[in-house]
C-alpha cells in the first residue's frame, strides 16, 4: 500500500479528497491535517510515499512547505492543489521539485489520474485556462524557447518515452537525424538525461497533464 498524507485547511474539501483516494485500492490515506506544522511533524516521523497538499495553508506558504519537504523528505512525492494559479506559478513550483500540480476545481477523475501517475514515478501537471488565453500564451511561450519547432517536437516525444526509431518513423526522418536533433536540443537546454528533459518540457509548457 502507498501511504498518503493530506494537508488542507478546508475540512469539506479534505474529506472529498480522502473519499476520492479511497477509490484507489493500492492507496491508503494514513493521516490528514489542516496546518503545515502538524502535517510536517507527522511526515518527518512516518515518511509517507505521497503528500497531497494545498498551496496555501494558515501557517506556511506553498513554496516554503515544498522546500522543507524536498530538503527533509527527499523520497516523499508532492502533489500540489491550488485554487487560483498565477501564470508563472506552476513553473516556479515545478522548479522546486514537486511531482504534480492540479487545480482544486479539477474533476475527480483528474485527481485520481494525478495520484496514480505520481505514485507510479511519473509527473502530472494540469491547470485550467480559457482557450483564447491559452492560445495567446502558448504562441508567445513557444516563440521564446531556445529550440526550433522541430527540436520542440522531438523534445516532446523523447520526454514522453518514445524511442528514436519510433520518433523517426512518425516524423519521416532517419534515426541518425533524430539522434542528432536530440543531442543538439539537450545541449541547448543543458540537460543530460530524459528525466531532466521531461521536467524542462513541463516547465516550458511542451507537455500537459
Amino acid at each position: 500500500m502507498k501511504r498518503v498524507v493530506l494537508l488542507e485547511d478546508e475540512t469539506l474539501f479534505r474529506q472529498l479528497i480522502r473519499l476520492t483516494l479511497g477509490k484507489i485500492k493500492e492507496v491508503e490515506v494514513v493521516a490528514e491535517f489542516g496546518t503545515a506544522r502538524e502535517g510536517l511533524g507527522y511526515c518527518r516521523r512516518e515518511r509517507p510515499d505521497l503528500l497531497v497538499t494545498a498551496l496555501v495553508l494558515p501557517d506556511l506558504g506553498g513554496g516554503d512547505l515544498i522546500r522543507t519537504v524536498r530538503t527533509e523528505l527527499p523520497d516523499t512525492k508532492v502533489l500540489l492543489l491550488a485554487t487560483h494559479p498565477g501564470g508563472r506559478l506552476p513553473a516556479e513550483l515545478i522548479s522546486l521539485g514537486i511531482e504534480g500540480y492540479l487545480d482544486k476545481g479539477g474533476s475527480v477523475e483528474l485527481l485520481l489520474q494525478a495520484v496514480r501517475t505520481v505514485l507510479a514515478g511519473g509527473m502530472f501537471f494540469a491547470s485550467r485556462q480559457s482557450p483564447r488565453a491559452r492560445g495567446d500564451e502558448e504562441a508567445r511561450r513557444l516563440a521564446s524557447l531556445p529550440l526550433t519547432a522541430r527540436e520542440q517536437e522531438i523534445a516532446r516525444l523523447v520526454a514522453t518515452g518514445r524511442p528514436s526509431k519510433e520518433i523517426a518513423r512518425e516524423l519521416g526522418l532517419s534515426v541518425r537525424t533524430v539522434e542528432k536533433h536530440r543531442s543538439n536540443l539537450m545541449a541547448k537546454i543543458g540537460v543530460r538525461e530524459v528525466a531532466s528533459l521531461t521536467r524542462w518540457c513541463l516547465q516550458a509548457g511542451l507537455l500537459s497533464g
